[in-house]
């Protein structure tokens, strides 16, 4: 039944202004689109801030920097022994070095990966891309191969490494970005105090004989492999004793450590990175590293080197002496790391 017309009047009336109100839409039901959610950098504190990746919309870049996350989460679940997409790495994940999917500051967090490629790098010798970088991972890290450099998951991986970086301007390292260094011991570090500290603290994740946790289905690990055939290899840059002493440090155990609280102290670290690196694991030649070796930090244990200090004391220390050298020796010196 039709409405009487000064009826209907005052019923458009009365909707109109609670559309004016805001109680209405003209969307049809559909809410105003949500702001993309973007990371977030202080250039006065030098602080980076990552956003709610939640939040991500499914669709567009929002779909594909959400895949990249989670190819970095379950990097096993798609490239590992058993990988959905291709069998191209050990079982680890990417987030198993780069905690919390890169964002925990302090534990290989990855804000500056975006403003930190295109770069050179003296490991290669030469400028290299975000997929350069990532296909390095997946050959030491992950004891792998790449992936191919066209294929939409390294494009996904791009996009979410260039997400968290988005704000930070080139060359930029924002506080707690990458791994602290610690100050060098005035001693080399020790592999048998190291393996009391593994023993008393790792085990109970990490498993006696480093063997990690695997997941029950198969699809990685619940807390990684530290040697082995399923752990980094020895081009690995975790093998660095400064690289994984500033990563235990800070990061573990993992579920108490934080850069505020550590709960080892630097000699701890120190000494249980050393124990670990020191543990047998695959092996992997890469010729062309480190083509001037007079850019090779102290703490890289393979020759050929540019001073006449053992591979014991490039893999151990101390360290000083090393450095020391080479400074003084060296129109521009080599610092740590």
């Amino acid at each position: 039944m039709n409405l009487p017309f000064n009826r209907s009047k005052r019923v458009i009336a009365v909707l109109l202004l609670l559309f004016a109100a805001g109680y209405g839409s003209f969307s049809c039901g559909h809410s105003s689109a949500q702001p993309f959610p973007e990371c977030t950098y202080d250039s006065v504190s030098n602080t980076w801030t990552p956003a709610d990746a939640a939040l991500l919309p499914d669709t567009g870049r929002g779909a594909l920097i959400a895949y990249g996350r989670d190819l970095f989460i379950r990097t096993s679940y798609f490239f590992g022994p058993n990988g959905k997409i291709a069998s191209l790495s050990n079982g680890m994940n990417c987030q198993n070095c780069h905690l919390d999917a890169g964002i925990r500051s302090f534990s290989n967090c990855l804000s500056a990966a975006a403003s930190s490629y295109p770069g050179f790098r003296p490991r290669s010798g030469k400028v290299e891309t975000l997929i350069f970088r990532v296909n390095d991972c997946m050959q030491r890290s992950m004891n792998g191969d790449p992936i191919d450099s066209s294929s939409k998951e390294m494009q996904a991986i791009v996009a979410y490494l260039r997400w968290l970086g988005n704000a930070v301007p080139m060359k930029v390292r924002p506080i707690g970005a990458g791994l602290p260094v610690l100050a060098y011991l005035n001693r080399a570090a020790d592999t048998l105090k190291g393996k009391y500290v593994f023993e008393s603290r790792c085990v109970r994740c990490h498993g006696a004989n480093g063997e990690g946790q695997p997941r029950p289905d198969g699809t990685g690990y619940i807390y990684p492999p530290l040697w082995g055939n399923n752990s980094f290899n020895d081009a690995s840059g975790m093998l660095r004793v400064s690289r994984l002493a500033g990563f235990v440090k800070y990061s573990m155990p993992f579920d108490s450590a934080t850069h505020a609280k550590p709960s080892l102290t630097d000699e701890e670290a120190w000494d249980v990175a050393a124990f670990i690196s020191s543990r047998p694991r695959a092996s992997k030649t890469f010729p062309d590293d480190w083509p001037d070796i007079h850019k090779k930090p102290a703490d890289i244990p393979a020759g050929p080197f540019a001073d006449p200090f053992s591979a014991v004391q490039h893999k151990y220390g101390p360290f000083t002496p090393i450095d020391s050298f080479m400074k003084a020796g060296m129109k521009k010196p080599i610092m740590h790391p």
